[in-house]
């Protein structure tokens, strides 16, 4: 949750595409609701959700 993603900084890529860029873009939240990432966990919560994901994909 409110994680930081991406490989440059706003400032270096407004500078590279010569545009403003939207409020929060490189935040985990936006990046959801505009359908780049599928969830976000909490660390907590990160092995149980791990193993959930991978007993959808393992034959049984």
């Amino acid at each position: 949750p409110r994680a930081l993603i991406g490989f440059a900084g706003p400032r270096v890529i407004e500078q590279t595409i010569k545009q403003k860029l939207p409020e929060g873009f490189q935040t985990s939240e936006f990046l959801l609701k505009h359908g780049l990432i599928d969830m976000i966990v909490e660390r907590k919560d990160l092995k149980s959700t791990v193993v959930r994901i991978l007993n959808l994909f393992s034959s049984r």
